[in-house]
């Protein structure tokens, strides 16, 4: 093997051209910023020239740095690919999703006996995505969040449309009777999102002056909402996407074609580096957007 320099500058290095900053690499390695500017220099002592440029406090790669860091990112990368591989040799056909529990529990749960039926023998690990959470893709495969780009490093698909409608169950629009201009609502038992001033943004897209408090019990997040909607406690802004099945099945129904579009929707999130993804992944990346893509065409057309 021929001679190579220090594997721990050479790691040092590496973190600290990737993030343009030693603290910053230093914060990775778990070192001290001493540390890594040590190794540095004991990499620059080894090639017997600079891979930085210092300006001050400023630190700038030179181009035979440049030239080093874009290999060696490579082969840290594949090095790392390969680790993971052999390390879970069992879970071949495994997949691991984190997802919102909104989308959880409305969509994506009672889809997946569709996604066995064509993919049959792939296991599903189904695990709980937390808004503001970091997604740790050495445990997880893909993840369905909702939000607005940018996501960090992860690779973003656009899933599910964050379109919100006001909707109540049945037996709430029988004891309030028909509702017959958006203008109506302002009356009734509105229920709230904790996450979003839905309705007055709704009110206003409908062209209706509202009061800046708008009157209603507050929910922390979307299934607490839906149950109470559901339950007959009062009419929700819900987004549409997830409420197919109730819409169809007439468990919940739609009291007005105005909508409010947020801006935020739900996206379905990847590792940056497409050297970890495997093929059944992949399937099931696909299965996810060609599924959202059908449903929103027929949910469209029935509604057009």
């Amino acid at each position: 093997m021929q001679r190579l320099p220090p594997l721990n500058a050479l790691r040092s290095f590496e973190a600290a051209a990737r993030h343009a900053s030693f603290t910053n690499a230093a914060n990775e390695l778990c070192v001290t910023h001493s540390a890594v500017s040590h190794q540095i220099k004991q990499l620059e002592e080894w090639f017997g020239f600079p891979l930085f440029d210092r300006h001050g406090r400023r630190t700038v790669l030179t181009a035979k740095g440049k030239e080093l860091a874009s290999s060696l990112t490579d082969a840290f990368g594949n090095i790392s690919a390969t680790c993971q591989s052999i390390a879970t040799p069992d879970v071949k056909n495994t997949i691991t999703i984190a997802s919102i529990p909104s989308v959880a529990t409305c969509w994506l749960i009672p889809r997946l006996s569709d996604f066995w039926q064509s993919h049959p023998g792939t296991e599903v690990k189904l695990l709980y995505a937390f808004h503001n959470k970091a997604i740790d893709f050495n445990d997880i495969d893909i993840a369905i969040v909702y939000g607005s780009p940018p996501f960090g490093t992860a690779r973003a698909t656009r899933f599910l449309d964050g379109i919100y409608v006001p909707v109540c169950s049945r037996n709430y629009l029988n004891s309030i009777g028909s509702v017959s201009s958006p203008a109506d609502l302002l009356s009734k038992n509105l229920l709230h999102d904790n996450a979003w001033p839905g309705w007055t943004d709704w009110f206003r897209q409908a062209g209706v002056a509202a009061p800046a408090h708008l009157p209603g019990p507050i929910f922390e997040d979307f299934n607490l909402l839906r149950s109470a909607t559901l339950a007959g406690h009062g009419i929700a802004l819900c987004p549409s996407s997830l409420l197919k099945d109730d819409l169809e099945a007439g468990r919940l129904i739609a009291l007005s074609e105005v909508a409010v579009h947020s801006n935020k929707t739900y996206y379905i999130l990847e590792p940056p580096d497409v050297r970890l993804k495997r093929d059944h992944v992949n399937r099931f990346r696909d299965w996810l957007v060609e599924t959202a893509l059908t449903q929103s065409a027929s949910f469209g057309a029935e509604h057009s």
